[in-house]
């Protein structure tokens, strides 16, 4: 099936009809199904999913939002779940060579997003990138840039460009320049016959606006008004009134203008590319009872990488000899260098210390953390901020009030009794002057360089939308363990209730029922058993209650293992003196484990989780740049939620919460505060980050699940990263307010002048190129902002 209609839960929503194939054995069938419809039901972006069941092959009807997830996105889910979604609907993101204004970009996406095949296409002029979802069976990629080449720009092979191409725009601008100045200067001051000096101002003419003329009349063609159509109908009429120098002068200065521009934004561009240079290119291999040199790219899941003192990391693995200390800053943005011993994770592109190291890949270098980072970065830059698409929305109003306004100026004045040439010219310098380009450009340039900054310190901000609402936060709510603590509990109290009973029995029967579960507290249960050398007997039949326990049966009697609300909703008497007990420990901040056997209460045991060190003056941090509202959301217990929420200097909490009553506790806070942060581990959290304006995971690079279930992740399990974040997202809000005032008033001002007729063409085409230049530049400033300290 095609593209159907807009549905009217989002302007962007795409309908599709997917196939998705799965596995031969039907109960490896349903459970994929299974985990796939949750997975989409959970997920940002995705309005509407649903799986057609009996079908074969099974289709999934999928209402989306191309802003917020793509066909990659659903298809890794798919990959994740055990299933794959048929090769027919195809997404790219390709590198586009040629565009020198912003409008170039609204060109291309409205050209493209025309053709029969095409799903959705963004692109993002100051990145150079368009992302593009297609049918391949309505549409190749070879005529997506076949379209695209004629519109009179160029997808490169594989993104590589020659000097020539690079430098084109300038070198074609210098050489319009000089031949400007020499038609001037043979004109004013060397007595050129005038046949010399035309034609010198006509070659100034073609070297300087032959790509301008190309691309307005494409958008021309594409029935789209743009600022290259002003400067080409300014330039044209000043010709018109033999006024040459003048048109030439306005085409150099906007074709050196775009050229300076995008010099200025490759430095933003330069910042994301070197993340791509991280990773070595080669790898020592141990291979066939030798060290040999390969590839990263052929080394296989397995295979046992040497990595030498002083030298970067070539593959994700896990060390398996050797120890030393390893500068994981490119990937984690974390500053001091960490201690690396057998059995752990090292990541591609981190520097080794003094020791040398053998890793055993398990990741290919296709699907390295850092690979991984690159591509969902590289799809940020062509997402479109709010802003963004606000802005393009008003600009293509915009012009064309310009063209009418143009007109009356100009036909106007000629009813009052002013010159036609007068007239004419005052319209020429008013096209100059209301040309929205710095308008344009000035969101998308912030967007760029405040995503590649984020990327640089660790922090993957996978959208300009995201990068604004960070910017707008005012509450922010955490998961409590392993984000407010640091998710490592440990036993400290166990007590028997039983005569007959001691403490390794009441470990026994806990360990047993709990090594089942990877839950945080239940793993803290059994390493206490373990480091006291107590024997874990096998379980038989077992059941779980999510959020408060789980029973199994130990050596033929019923044991339960949890909280009190377990035994309340089995109806099983806590006696008071448990109650008691249960109070005391819970009002110290510990979680109480009770332990039944037969429905009678043999023990406790407690469990208590530190708070991370530095979270006071994170949330200190988080303060003082305007974040006014702290909320704990744990599945804790009244006491001892507050305990930690005291600790941790929290505005308040909410205990007791099942998944959904996060979900419905993060929902609450959106209506409350209206912008708000979800802070979990990306996994057992998705839901609630899902629902929050900006869901943020913590430690990225150690989970897939993180990287793919929040709106940001930090890459290193560091809370400090949370403020970097959040001030970067203010200072990126600030900046395009500036750039939009900027933009806006050099438009407003300079139609004012011409109008009053204190300016002419050639300020009007000064003040118009350097508020564009000046806008990128101020983007730029973002690559300067540091994380706050925290003290």
């Amino acid at each position: 099936m095609n593209r159907g209609e807009v549905i009217p839960l989002a302007e962007s929503t795409i309908q599709l009809d997917l196939h998705v194939l799965l596995p031969e054995v039907q109960d490896d069938r349903d459970t994929c199904l299974d985990r796939l419809e949750s997975a989409l039901q959970s997920r940002r972006g995705i309005q509407r999913a649903h799986l057609k069941r009996e079908d074969n092959p099974v289709q999934l009807c999928l209402h989306y939002d191309p802003n917020q997830v793509s066909l990659a996105d659903v298809q890794r889910m798919a990959q994740r779940a055990g299933a794959e979604i048929a090769n027919r609907y195809h997404h790219n993101v390709l590198p586009v060579e040629g565009m020198d204004c912003s409008d170039c970009a609204l060109v291309v996406e409205h050209s493209l997003s025309r053709l029969d095949g095409v799903l959705n296409v963004n692109v993002n002029y100051a990145a150079q990138t368009m992302q593009v979802e297609y049918d391949s069976q309505l549409i190749s990629r070879r005529a997506i840039e076949k379209r695209v080449a004629g519109l009179g720009y160029h997808v490169p092979l594989g993104g590589l460009r020659s000097w020539f191409q690079v430098n084109q725009e300038l070198l074609f601008s210098l050489a319009a320049g000089l031949v400007l100045l020499a038609g001037w200067s043979g004109d004013r001051f060397l007595g050129f016959p005038f046949v010399i000096s035309l034609g010198l101002y006509v070659a100034a003419y073609v070297l300087a606006g032959h790509k301008v003329a190309r691309h307005a009349i494409a958008a021309l063609w594409a029935r789209h008004f743009d600022t290259d159509l002003l400067m080409l109908v300014a330039a044209l009429g000043a010709a018109v009134l033999g006024d040459f120098a003048e048109g030439a002068l306005l085409l150099f200065l906007f074709s050196l203008g775009h050229a300076l521009e995008h010099r200025s934004l490759d430095r933003a561009r330069k910042a994301i590319r070197a993340l791509a240079d991280l990773a070595p290119k080669t790898a020592l291999v141990q291979r066939e009872g030798e060290e040999r040199w390969a590839p990263v790219d052929a080394v296989q899941l397995g295979e046992t990488a040497i990595v030498r003192p002083g030298v970067r990391i070539p593959v994700d693995g896990v060390v398996v000899a050797g120890q030393s200390s390893v500068n994981q800053a490119p990937i984690t943005g974390e500053s001091i260098p960490v201690d690396i011993a057998r059995d752990d994770l090292v990541y591609a592109g981190s520097i080794n210390g003094e020791g040398a190291l053998q890793v055993r890949a398990t990741r290919l270098a296709r699907d390295s953390t850092l690979a991984r980072v690159m591509r969902m970065v590289e799809r940020a830059q062509t997402q479109k901020s709010p802003t963004q698409q606000s802005t393009e929305k008003f600009t293509r109003i915009f012009v064309m009030i310009v063209l009418v306004g143009d007109l009356i100026v100009i036909l106007l004045p000629l009813l009052l009794g002013m010159p036609f040439q007068q007239s004419f010219l005052m319209g020429m310098t008013i096209l100059v002057a209301a040309s929205p380009c710095a308008l344009v450009l000035g969101t998308p340039a912030t967007i760029l360089t405040g995503v590649a900054q984020a990327a640089r310190n660790g922090v993957l901000v996978k959208g300009g939308a995201h990068l604004e609402n960070l910017g707008r936060l005012k509450a922010v709510a955490f998961d409590k363990t392993g984000t407010i603590t640091r998710g490592q509990p440990e036993v400290t109290d166990v007590i028997v209730f039983e005569d007959g009973f001691t403490d390794s029995d009441v470990l026994r029967l806990a360990a047993a029922v709990e090594s089942r579960s990877a839950h945080p507290l239940a793993q803290a249960v059994v390493r206490r058993a373990h480091e006291n050398s107590v024997r874990i007997p096998e379980i038989g039949t077992a059941s779980s209650i999510t959020g408060r326990g789980a029973n199994a049966t130990v050596d033929g009697s019923l044991v339960s293992v949890g909280s009190s609300n377990l035994f309340e909703v089995q109806g099983i008497q806590i006696p008071g003196t448990v109650q008691v007990k249960v109070a005391a420990l819970e009002d110290q901040g510990k979680t109480a484990i009770l332990v039944s056997k037969d429905k009678k209460i043999v023990g406790l045991i407690a469990v208590a989780d530190v708070l991370r060190q530095d979270l006071t003056d994170n949330i200190a941090a988080l303060r003082e740049i305007g974040i006014t509202r702290f909320v704990m959301l744990t599945g804790d217990n009244p006491r001892t939620a507050g305990y930690i929420a005291r600790q941790a200097g929290l505005s308040e909490f909410r205990a007791e919460l099942m998944p959904e009553d996060k979900v419905t506790a993060v929902k609450d806070l959106v209506q409350q505060y209206g912008y708000i942060a979800m802070v979990g581990d990306g996994v057992n959290d998705a839901p609630a980050l899902a629902n929050a304006t900006v869901g943020i995971a913590m430690g990225g690079a150690s989970t897939d699940a993180a990287l793919e279930a929040a709106d940001v992740a930090l890459m290193a399990d560091d809370l400090s990263k949370l403020s970097f974040a959040v001030g970067l997202g203010r200072a990126t809000g600030a900046i395009i307010r500036q750039n939009l005032f900027i933009s806006m008033g050099v438009i407003v001002g300079l139609i004012g002048m011409t109008l009053t007729g204190l300016t002419g063409i050639g300020l009007a085409i000064f003040f118009h190129e350097g508020s564009t230049l000046l806008v990128a530049l101020n983007a730029l400033r973002l690559l300067r902002y540091r994380p706050r300290p925290v003290v």
